[in-house]
């Protein structure tokens, strides 16, 4: 689903800097393969130290890269991302995106910014959404389904709750296992 919603291709380059333990390193691995992109590995450790991955997304023309909102926002201080105008797509997930880190990276630059949601029992992400600095949310949204995914608000009853009501995430289709 990534590969279509992003046009993620032969001109894009993925940066692959999350450590092998966490479940994005999935898709920065399948992600180049499967569409032709280039894929940069970082050195060990490197995604802790925003200098070193700003020299690798000038020198490699990195377009593609995977932040968790508390080290996106340590990239972002001292305005990190300005200069790196090859980065097409910012994506971000692993702990809830602020609209302040929001607001910054867009100020910053051009670049896309997507907020992808995926709780522990589903594989990866189950929502997307591109975010966008003139929302009136006083909050990133969670976005809605990515392919062949379900997504439900229900109450202890197990009905769909109103739009704005409170309820409880079910989650339906490919991103989950049997049973």
């Amino acid at each position: 689903w990534m590969k279509k919603e992003y046009s993620i291709g032969l001109h894009d380059n993925v940066l692959q800097k999350t450590p092998f333990t966490f479940d994005v390193s999935v898709w920065e691995f399948f992600l180049p393969l499967i569409s032709g992109a280039g894929m940069v590995v970082c050195k060990p450790d490197g995604h802790k130290d925003p200098s070193y991955l700003k020299r690798v997304i000038l020198e490699h023309n990195i377009s593609v890269i995977h932040f968790v909102p508390s080290m996106l926002s340590v990239f972002l201080e001292d305005q990190t991302v300005s200069g790196c105008d090859s980065l097409r797509h910012v994506f971000s997930s692993g702990e809830a995106l602020t609209k302040d880190i929001q607001d910054q990276l867009l100020q910053q630059s051009k670049v896309q910014l997507h907020n992808l949601y995926g709780p522990t029992e589903a594989a990866v992400d189950v929502t997307f959404y591109r975010c966008n600095e003139n929302s009136k949310s006083f909050e990133v949204p969670i976005g809605k389904p990515v392919s062949n995914t379900e997504v439900y608000i229900l109450n202890e009853r197990m009905e769909v709750v109103p739009y704005g009501m409170t309820g409880t995430l079910f989650l339906g289709g490919r991103q989950l296992a049997e049973g």
